[in-house]
């Protein structure tokens, strides 16, 4: 794993100072096997301030990763095991990456009188041998050879196999271009589009909960009637198959498939084909729930869910034509054995229960269970059903985006990559190999939005095993989100360069940050994103260091700018005068706000301050809290007035001018030079309640709020692109305004 500039010796604060780890820490056994293992051993937080990461934070880390650091005989044995890893092999990694159409060379670590030869195979099959031209003695170790690529290698992941005397090694060898490519349709002008929480806008043909029916709907009009070129949407990953359902979009049971609760039954061709009898079922059971469509109070998911998933079942029993069950064994086929895991595991749940309740099946059993073997076999419809859903959802989201390019979006549906899966979800059940298990979590660290930290609770990759398999998951899963989408936001961007692991037993404050290799995930992203003619977009939110956005920058993933965060030199202090627009980078998606923060025109009315409190979630009392917004609001009106985007006059009322304040803001935001701008649908609605208050599980209905607008009335889905503050809104977006 190639160790990152974050894990050097000297850390940079936000004044320009710098902090090094004393002489007498770093020659430590301790602190260099962590530094060996790509175990940060400090960092620099939000507010600038050094942090060294204590012993004991640092020994409960390298155990999750499989080192073991509980004593000083086991450090010094640690250590020698990590030297005599990397002296038995040929390549260097198992893992490798090369930049299309650049000279690279490879070392291989040979004996004395070996003379290594290399073979290429190619993704489509075609195989590429070295010749005497190809590899090169190194001058400074004599044993030690330099084999030079051939840099006409197409982008894609080939597999590079060298032998060497009586040894033969093998490397994942992925190419990819130097820098995603702007579509052309993006870098000919700026392009903009909204941000949407599916879940939340419904029509009188949902089930209560906003679908991918929706989706079609709202895409479709976004691009007809308010020429937006994408919507951004909550993650729309996989989650549990019965109640009571995970509301957190950002805590799936499995990243590479979709949310079926989302699933619209009557968009099934096969809905049209039922008979009278079957057609009665399906339609009462939807009766049974149709009336929460106008429900302004928190979402009911699991009463959703509840009536859905019957009548899904009624669908997939009713005969399919030969072409629709050729389709469907397509996909089957296509999805591989993944999805067999992930319909094995709902399986599971459904048959034998929650894998969180007690002495579960879930410790106890696995892919090479008999059990497992035994409980397919016998409820071997149920697991179809499982597939089926999978496929159906698929064919749906396909639609959705499809909608979209036909009214004249430019990109589409831009879906969202979670952090992480749950622990004891499909992913972590089948392959546990992947993460590390048991005593470790991710979260991350105090900053000004999040004073207490947080812990998201959910297991990490571990990087030792994607390494050694070629990052096959994260391929698999970043082609999947592709598939049906122009654009993937990558929540928690900084998770390719490194993630805070928190211990258990720890708490969100003691965690230590362990590193990623980057380039290979981003040579991913870049490979898919080039493949899809699509873009990335990195959430570079928060404790994030400079080096992370200039590599990002570097190769053409867009970061992202908020205004409410955009302050001069980018101080974390509220109240500090804001920057103006033309300071937002080009490459990135610029926009007001972002989920975890309450709409605009309730951050206006400080609606975060009262839910903080309502919640005791501050580290400080109230009064300095307030005391913080209130400058901050008034750094925002400032920049607003002087940049000539609002009145004097409307600054100083701010509840007699919400709107006005709210497009004024969007306003400043066209004056951008950033190539992707955004406006949320909660924004456009004047809706003040938070969609979600990090930190928080039962205390607040995170993720079930619905769209209402500025008097609290429901917004269905068909009602949005024709609501007045809408439209007045994307006038805004378009530069008529």
């Amino acid at each position: 794993m190639t160790a990152s500039s974050s894990s050097t010796i000297t850390a940079t604060s936000i004044d320009g100072a710098e902090h090094n780890e004393s002489l007498e820490r770093l020659a430590r056994p301790l602190i260099r096997l962590a530094k060996a293992s790509g175990v940060s051993t400090s960092y620099i937080d939000q507010l600038g301030t050094y942090v060294e990461i204590a012993d004991d934070v640092l020994v409960d880390v390298l155990g999750a990763l499989g080192v073991d650091a509980t004593s000083p005989e086991a450090i010094d044995a640690s250590l020698a095991a990590a030297d005599a890893a990397t002296s038995d092999r040929i390549l260097p990694s198992s893992t490798l990456t090369a930049t299309a159409g650049e000279p690279a060379t490879i070392t291989l670590h040979c004996a004395a009188g070996d003379e290594p030869e290399a073979t290429i195979t190619l993704e489509d099959g075609t195989v590429r041998r070295s010749d005497e031209n190809d590899i090169l003695p190194d001058l400074n170790v004599a044993t030690n050879r330099f084999l030079a690529l051939p840099d006409d290698l197409p982008i894609g992941y080939h597999t590079l196999q060298v032998a060497a005397g009586d040894r033969t090694d093998e490397a994942t060898l992925m190419v990819a271009p130097a820098r995603i490519p702007l579509p052309a349709t993006v870098a000919e002008h700026p392009r903009w589009g909204w941000m949407a929480q599916l879940y939340s806008i419904r029509s009188h043909e949902s089930w209560g909960v906003g679908d991918y029916g929706d989706l079609t709907t709202l895409l479709a009009d976004a691009g007809a009637k308010t020429d937006a070129d994408f919507m951004l949407i909550n993650p729309i990953h996989a989650g549990a198959p019965v109640p009571p359902l995970e509301p957190s979009p950002y805590l799936p049971e499995s990243r590479r498939f979709l949310n079926v609760t989302y699933i619209r039954p009557q968009n099934i061709p096969e809905y049209a084909e039922l008979t009278a009898d079957e057609r009665t079922r399906v339609d009462a059971l939807h009766a049974s729930v149709a009336a929460r469509n106008d429900d302004p109070e928190p979402l009911d998911i699991n009463a959703a869910w509840n009536a859905k998933r019957p009548a899904l079942r009624v669908i997939f029993d009713h005969p399919r034509s030969p072409e629709r069950e050729a389709a469907f064994s397509r996909f089957k086929e296509q999805a591989g054995p993944d999805l067999d895991a992930f319909a094995a595991w709902c399986l599971a749940f459904e048959v034998w229960g929650a894998p969180w309740e007690p002495d579960s099946w879930f410790g106890r059993t696995g892919r090479t269970s008999p059990e497992v073997a035994e409980l397919i076999r016998d409820h071997h419809d149920l697991f179809e059903f499982n597939r089926w859903l999978q496929w159906i959802a698929d064919e749906q989201v396909a639609a959705a985006q499809q909608a979209a390019k036909d009214n004249g979006m430019a990109l589409g549906l831009m879906q969202d990559m979670a952090v992480g899966v749950h622990a004891l979800g499909a992913d972590v059940w089948w392959s546990p190999e992947r993460f590390a298990l048991g005593s470790v979590t991710v979260g991350c660290p105090p900053d000004f939005y999040n004073q207490q930290g947080q812990d998201w609770g959910q297991p990490p990759f571990n990087p030792r095993y994607l390494e050694a398999t070629g990052y096959r998951v994260y391929r698999e899963m970043v082609h999947s989100m592709f598939a049906h989408a122009g654009a993937v936001r990558i929540d928690h961007v900084l998770g390719l360069f490194r993630l805070w692991w928190i211990p258990m037993g720890k708490g969100a404050k003691g965690g230590a940050y362990v590193m990623y290799n980057y380039r290979t995930m981003i040579a991913v992203l870049s490979i898919e994103a080039t493949r899809a003619n699509g873009l990335v977009i990195g959430e570079d939110l928060g404790t994030v260091p400079e080096y992370v956005r200039h590599v990002l920058a570097d190769h053409g993933v867009l970061g992202t700018d908020v205004a409410w965060f955009a302050r001069i030199d980018n101080s974390p202090n509220a109240g500090d005068p804001y920057a103006p627009p033309s300071d937002y980078r080009r490459q990135a998606l610029a926009s007001v706000t972002t989920h975890d923060l309450p709409p605009t025109a309730g951050y206006l009315e400080f609606e975060h301050v009262q839910l903080r409190e309502r919640l005791h979630l501050l580290a400080e009392p109230v009064e300095q809290f307030a005391a913080s917004a209130a400058a901050e609001r008034q750094a925002m009106l400032d920049v607003l007035v002087s940049g000539g985007w609002l009145d004097a006059a409307a600054a100083a009322d701010v509840p007699g001018h919400e709107q006005e304040i709210v497009e004024a803001m969007h306003r400043m935001l066209t004056a951008t030079p950033s190539v992707l701008r955004q406006a949320a649908i909660v924004d456009g609605t004047g809706q003040h309640a938070t969609v979600n208050q990090p930190g928080t599980s039962d205390q607040y209905p995170n993720w079930r709020i619905p769209l209402v607008d500025g008097d609290g009335r429901l917004v269905h889905t068909e009602e949005v692109f024709s609501n007045p503050r809408v439209l007045s809104l994307s006038a805004v977006m378009r530069g008529e305004r």
